[in-house]
């Protein structure tokens, strides 16, 4: 089946992002099959557009998402000096 499928790929958009923190991706992955070790089972990654960093951070609980996300913004807009001025999720 698999080599029988076909994928279509997307194209390039066109826009750039000219500065870190233009945009961030961001997901919240879970429930994880198995705890981490920390009794972590949610995951919420945060991707910037123009630096392609990723920072990944372990929740216990869906609902700390809002906290997590809280750190996060606070520890990029004092490392790069700037606000963040979009986010991006499902």
């Amino acid at each position: 089946m698999l080599g029988k499928s076909s994928c279509l790929s997307l194209g390039p958009t066109g826009h750039q992002m000219s500065t870190p923190l233009e945009l961030i991706f961001s997901d919240v992955l879970g429930y994880a099959p198995m705890l981490s070790s920390n009794g972590f089972c949610y995951f919420v990654i945060f991707i910037d557009a123009h630096t392609k960093f990723i920072w990944f951070y372990p929740s216990i609980l869906k609902s700390d998402v809002f906290n997590v996300f809280h750190q996060f913004q606070v520890f990029v807009e004092r490392q790069f000096s700037q606000k963040i001025k979009y986010v991006q999720t499902d």
